[in-house]
């Protein structure tokens, strides 16, 4: 029997785990991740496991892998520059679904061209304009994103402008629309496009350098990517696709946790360094959003779990900011390296910095901080400002403390773009800090949390008042936060859309419930009726308080800490084929699909070729997405109007699911 490797690169972990399809998890590890070279924290996990085992490279007939590392670039606003092509649209259609502000002040242009909702080309597609803006805007992107009007009816203009693209240089990638979604709204498939583009040479980096390791390893095996619906598909459709991987970590975390706790019904939450993502277990499978998945605002046409993600994690940013004269703690969203974490690989450093920060009188914003280059993507570099490209030479030997980095606003300005660019981390106050602190977590520095800790508390606000008193008060403060934090969203995310009670409502009774001196006439409380599973390598320190505020059980599963590793690798291929049958003028039926509209003169003969149509390009997904023995589910939705006593066909949905699990190299 072929062993089954797992693997979830996260924000700050990578997991990795060996599975035994009779026995289960056989062996665990956790590294730190690498982000200027993933490959290196893949390895020495994947090496822990193979070591603890004593198995050889040869016995792993499938390697799976799931990544928050998509979702996380989306809620920091990190990823490449792109191009934006819309044909056929105006720029009225940027301020639609926040594609304008999803954009980020990256070029669009603008073409002639598109489809009808019959599928019929409105006007050519304008091939020198195309041409001329490519001659001015080369060189300037990392990727484009091509969006047509109608492309779902007739993709033939999308897949000219790509043609196009390519033929002046294949070093470019092209993202089209109707390749992501089958639905309308085209703003909404740009925008999907945009962040698609945005994110692959991100995906594309994770997963070439782990396709060396493995062969350097010997570790002869298919390799699969988790999707954001929990299914898995091959690393090549990945590289293309990386959208596709929006929510991959927080999906395998659900299967993971269906598996590790045998819990049917519950809600799933799962704290990371970056971000906490909360979701619900129906009947032991996740529950899906065929809405299309939202991520740090922005919603996608992605199918994939019905999950609330927040930028709340172990690696949250700390911040004091005012509240009247007062001050407030603010947790998130943007992650950094954790001071205690920093001091490990330089203590030197980090020790010296703040031992000289303590012995000044006077609170500096810079004070407990640094930063730290974590890559050099050539993409990126080409269209970095001179500035930027000063500060990131500096961080080239080594992190540096922000009040030595960042003397003016201008290279306070220049930072942040690296920042989101990817190309540079901070490191500060986080809640892992806090739990060093308080004796809850030991894997770090504590004395430097500590100091780091000291410093933050003697920030005063607007009457000259510190804002705690001790390192350990103001870990405590950050403790209770993120506890407070993750019981509100855990009670937002159930309550969801459908509720008497608003999710802005249900946390105020949350507040009134657990207030010090609760009302003299009034009971208030609130709770969970479903058990909360945590999952996370820091859910054993926050779950048990959080669950008990929401007056609910908590379940903290054996091998919850790489519950996505396990998902990885315990998951199946799924792939879908779509096609939508409408009636024509002339009393006939359009099947549309993945190639050119075709017309029928019955909706049984349309309906007919669809399942045969549908079927066959189901099955051929599903063979390129990695899957060994195949089957197919065909469902068919007519949508009826009734008008004046009469029924009235407007349209026929059609789909085609094929699933199976992937093939492994035995």
């Amino acid at each position: 029997m072929a062993l089954l490797l797992g693997i979830d690169t996260g924000g700050t972990y990578t997991d990795a785990v060996l599975f035994d399809e009779e026995r289960g998890v056989i062996a665990s590890a956790k590294s730190l991740t690498t982000r200027a070279n993933y490959a290196v924290g893949i390895g020495k996990s994947v090496a822990a496991v193979v070591a603890a085992e004593k198995i050889s490279p040869a016995d792993i007939g499938l390697v799976s892998l799931s990544t928050t590392l998509a979702t996380n670039a989306l809620v920091e606003g990190q990823g490449g520059r792109v191009c934006l092509v819309m044909i056929g649209f105006d720029e009225a259609a940027l301020d639609r679904n926040g594609l304008r502000e999803a954009l980020k002040g990256d070029p669009v242009i603008f073409l002639g061209g598109g489809h009808n909702g019959q599928g019929e080309a409105e006007v050519p597609l304008d091939e020198a304009a195309l041409a001329a803006e490519l001659a001015e805007k080369a060189g300037h992107v990392t990727a484009f994103a091509v969006a047509g009007l109608f492309a779902i009816r007739n993709p033939e203009h999308e897949l000219r402008v790509r043609e196009l693209i390519l033929q002046r240089s294949d070093s470019y990638s092209v993202t089209c629309s109707h390749e992501l979604s089958s639905k309308l709204d085209g703003p909404r498939r740009a925008l999907t496009s945009v962040l698609n583009a945005r994110l692959i040479n991100l995906i594309h980096h994770l997963i070439t350098s782990s396709e060396s390791l493995f062969a350097e390893m010997k570790i002869d095996a298919p390799l699969m990517v988790v999707q954001g619906d929990g299914a898995l598909i091959s690393a090549e459709i990945a590289k293309v696709k990386p959208i596709e991987t929006i929510l991959s970590g927080p999906a395998a975390s659900l299967v993971g946790a269906a598996y590790l706790s045998g819990e049917k019904n519950a809600i799933v939450s799962d704290i990371g360094g970056t971000t906490t993502d909360i979701a619900v277990l129906e009947n032991g499978s996740p529950r899906l959003d065929a809405d299309g998945a939202t991520v740090g605002g922005w919603r996608t046409m992605v199918e994939a779990v019905a999950i609330h993600t927040v930028g709340l994690g172990g690696d949250s940013e700390v911040a004091a900011v005012k509240s009247g004269f007062g001050l407030a703690l603010a947790l998130g969203p943007r992650r950094v390296v954790p001071v205690s974490l920093l001091a490990v690989d330089y203590p030197d450093l980090v020790q010296t910095t703040l031992d000289a920060q303590l012995l000044r009188e006077r609170w500096q914003d810079n004070f407990g901080r640094f930063a730290l280059a974590v890559g050099r993507e050539s993409a990126h570099l080409a269209i970095l400002s001179d500035l930027e490209r000063e500060l990131l030479a500096e961080l080239q030997a080594g992190p540096m403390p922000l009040e030595k980095l960042v003397t003016r606003r201008k290279q306070a300005a220049a930072l942040d773009r690296l920042v989101s660019a990817g190309l540079v981390m901070i490191a500060g106050l986080t809640p892992s800090d806090a739990a060093h602190v308080l004796g809850l977590h030991e894997a770090w520095d504590r004395s430097a949390a500590e100091k780091a800790a000291t410093l933050f508390a003697r920030q005063k606000d607007g009457r000259g008042v510190p804002l705690a008193r001790s390192a350990t008060e103001v870990s405590d403060m950050i403790f209770n936060a993120l506890v407070t934090t993750s019981s509100e969203t855990l009670l937002a995310a159930a309550l969801g859309k459908d509720s008497l009670l608003t999710p802005g409502e249900a946390v105020t009774v949350l507040h009134a419930a657990h207030r010090e001196d609760p009302h003299p006439l009034v009971n208030v409380d609130i709770g969970l009726r479903l058990p909360v599973i945590g999952l996370g390598a820091s859910a054993h320190i926050y779950y048990p308080e959080v669950a008990a505020r929401l007056k609910t059980r908590a379940v903290i599963p054996g091998h919850a800490g790489v519950a996505n590793a396990v998902g990885a690798v315990v998951g199946q291929v799924r792939v879908s084929a779509h096609a939508s049958i409408s009636p024509t003028d002339n009393d006939g039926y359009r099947l549309y699909h993945s190639g050119e509209p075709l017309d029928f003169a019955s909706l049984e003969a349309a309906a007919a070729e669809a399942e045969k149509c549908l079927t066959c390009e189901a099955r051929e997904l599903a063979i390129e997405a990695g899957a060994a023995e195949i089957n197919t589910k065909f469902v068919r939705r007519d949508n009826i109007a009734h008008i004046n006593g009469q029924e009235m066909f407007v349209e026929s949905l059609l789909d085609v699911t094929a699933f199976g699990r992937p093939r492994i190299a035995r």
